[in-house]
C-alpha cells in the first residue's frame, strides 16, 4: 500500500507542473495569446534593463534574444514546470513564440516563478535555436559572468557558443542559472 501511495503521489506531482502555464492561455484565441507572451516579453525586457543596465549593450549588438515566463513546482522527489516564450531578431522580423518543458528530480518542496533571457550573438544560433530548439540535460548550471571587463556580459551565463542567458527571479538577478532537464521548442498552434 506504501509503495502504491508513493507512485500515485509521484503521478501526481509529474503531471500538475504543466497544466498552470497552459491554463492561463487555455481558453484565449491565438492572437490573444500571441499579444499576451509579447507583452510580458515587453515586461521581462524592461525588468533585466532595470536590474542590469548593461544587458542593453549586450542585446543591442546581438542577432536577437528569447525571453521565456516559466512556472515550475516541486514536491518531495519529482517536479516540473513550462513556460511560453518567444524570439524576437534584431532585423525586425515577424516574432517566433515557443514553449519550454522543464522536468527536476531530487527532493524538494516549492514552487516558483521565473524569467530566462537568451541572447544570441550570432544570426547561427539564433536560427539554431528557433529551428531545432534546445535541450539542457542533467544538472546543468552556470555561474553568472561579472569578471568580463566590458560590463555587457555582467550577470549572463555563457550558455552555448554565441549564446549568453540571464535569469531573473523574484529576488531579482540570478547569480547562479540553472537549466536541468529543459527543453525549448517552436509552438506550432502560435506560429501559424
Amino acid at each position: 500500500m506504501k509503495r502504491f501511495l508513493s507512485l500515485l503521489l509521484c503521478a501526481l506531482t509529474l503531471s500538475m507542473p504543466v497544466a498552470p502555464a497552459y491554463a492561463l492561455f487555455d481558453s484565449k484565441s491565438p492572437a490573444q495569446q500571441r499579444a499576451e507572451i509579447l507583452k510580458q516579453n515587453d515586461q521581462i525586457m524592461a525588468r533585466l534593463y532595470r536590474l542590469e543596465p548593461h544587458a542593453k549593450e549586450l542585446v543591442g549588438k546581438s542577432a536577437g534574444y528569447a525571453t521565456f515566463s516559466n512556472f515550475g513546482m516541486k514536491i518531495f522527489i519529482a517536479g516540473g514546470g513550462s513556460g511560453s516564450g518567444v524570439v524576437m531578431r534584431k532585423a525586425n522580423q515577424k516574432p517566433v513564440f515557443m514553449k519550454m518543458v522543464e522536468v527536476q528530480a531530487g527532493l524538494g518542496v516549492g514552487i516558483k516563478s521565473f524569467s530566462v533571457i537568451f541572447v544570441f550573438e550570432t544570426e547561427k544560433a539564433l536560427n539554431s535555436f528557433i529551428n531545432s530548439g534546445w535541450e539542457f540535460g542533467g544538472q546543468a548550471t552556470a555561474a553568472a559572468k561579472y569578471e568580463n571587463n566590458g560590463g555587457a556580459y555582467e550577470g549572463a551565463a555563457n550558455v552555448s557558443e554565441g549564446v549568453w542567458m540571464y535569469q531573473l527571479t523574484d529576488n531579482g538577478l540570478a547569480a547562479e542559472i540553472t537549466a536541468k532537464g529543459t527543453k525549448y521548442y517552436q509552438d506550432s498552434d502560435l506560429n501559424k
